[in-house]
């Protein structure tokens, strides 16, 4: 299973995110104003990605080898 956030064509029983997100990337390939939409919400998904891995890198920092 991918992670939400990641268009497939696979997609997990009971979970239709993924379904969404590629058919919006599809129907995107035609429409301007859904393809600056998808645009945004890959930038905000970047944006909470990198949010939550600094989160993570300061409550767990590496320890010296």
């Amino acid at each position: 299973q991918m992670p939400a956030g990641v268009p497939v064509a696979t997609v997990a029983v009971g979970s239709a995110r993924n379904a969404g997100l590629l058919a919006a990337r599809i129907l995107g390939t035609s429409d301007e104003t859904l393809r600056a939409r998808i645009i945004d919400a890959q930038a905000a998904l970047k944006e909470m990605v990198a949010e939550k891995d600094a989160h993570v890198r300061q409550e767990y920092p590496r320890r010296a080898e």
